[in-house]
């Protein structure tokens, strides 16, 4: 009988979604162990570390948003630095200097905390506008340039920023072109009951972070970001999702919509979560379900619509209910 290439490509894609998706499960379960009842924020932090994308959380201090972060290096054997950003802080405490060796006559480049896996830029907006814009290139371009000489940042890379919500006496707002180069923005929240008396009665976080094994290699991590990025999409799933980011760009209630960034962004982050299900496609429900976190914060909303309580979540949410979904758009 004669082998059709076309099938056997599409099972060997269904075995390989099914492998990263035992990969992706393993991952967060192992960041369950001190992240506790969290399991919807992990797999969207894993989403984002998987889309090669950053993510800014904004919530109140405790509620593991460092923990997050570490928890997520011990995992994949990555290397991680904390940024804490403060009024006073310079850019080159973030990217490196280059500093004159006397001994071989030449400029040596000393590279910052930057040069990590997992970079947390931890109260982000306490940074001077100045300092933050140190993160724009790193961000968008994989790379940190001084003096005229770029540098590139090891492989997996994700800044993972941090701001308070509450206390924003002393802080900078981020700017548009800062949040837009996030590829999420998500709150952690309150444990619940259950969890929060779970840890209370575990062992104390640092310890149990230290013994930590390693799921994964940061190899393993690179392919899964690769073979993410190859999923199937079909033709009409291109066109559902630019028709909702389109929808913002034209709401009365908005002073600026989604860019082509947003686009783009929301594309890869759905092939993970596809292929953190087992598939080897995407559907609808990938892009809606992803919508809220990877949109939102790029809006900007008009001031009488922030009268009325609306935010960039509520535009988001109205614009997946008004852009038909295609029907069969997997296969």
């Amino acid at each position: 009988m004669t082998e059709n290439p076309g099938t056997n490509a599409a099972v060997d894609a269904d075995a390989l979604a099914g492998r990263f998706a035992q990969m992706f499960a393993a991952l967060a379960g192992n960041i369950e162990r001190v992240v506790r009842g969290k399991r919807e924020k992990v797999e969207l932090a894993l989403t984002c570390l998987l889309a090669e994308g950053h993510l800014l959380v904004e919530d109140v201090p405790g509620v593991g948003k460092t923990t997050l972060a570490r928890a997520i290096s011990a995992s994949v054997e990555a290397k991680w630095a904390r940024i804490q950003f403060t009024p006073d802080l310079l850019p080159s405490d973030i990217t490196g200097v280059s500093i004159f060796n006397q001994g071989t006559g030449e400029f040596e480049f000393h590279p910052g905390p930057i040069f990590a896996n997992l970079a947390v830029a931890d109260e982000i907006n306490r940074g001077s506008p100045k300092t933050q814009s140190a993160l724009l290139e790193v961000m968008e371009e994989r790379r940190v340039t001084v003096e005229g000489v770029p540098h590139p940042v090891p492989r997996p890379f994700m800044v993972m920023a941090t701001q308070n919500p509450v206390d924003m006496d002393g802080t900078y707002p981020l700017p548009e072109a800062q949040l837009d180069r996030f590829l999420m923005r998500i709150s952690m929240g309150y444990p619940d009951h259950q969890a929060e008396v779970a840890l209370l009665a575990g062992a104390p976080t640092g310890a149990v972070l230290d013994q930590m094994p390693p799921v994964l290699s940061r190899e393993d991590l690179a392919r899964m970001i690769d073979f993410a990025q190859r999923l199937h999409v079909a033709p009409p799933l291109y066109d559902y999702l630019v028709r909702v980011v389109a929808v913002t760009r034209e709401h009365p209630d908005l002073r600026l919509g989604a860019s082509p960034r947003a686009g783009i962004a929301l594309l890869r982050a759905a092939r993970v979560r596809a292929a953190a299900a087992g598939r080897s496609y995407i559907v609808p429900e990938d892009v809606k379900a992803l919508a809220v976190p990877v949109i939102a914060h790029r809006l900007i909303v008009t001031p009488e619509a922030e009268l009325r309580g609306r935010s960039g979540a509520d535009v988001v949410a109205e614009a997946l209910g008004d852009v038909p979904t295609p029907q069969a758009a997997g296969v």
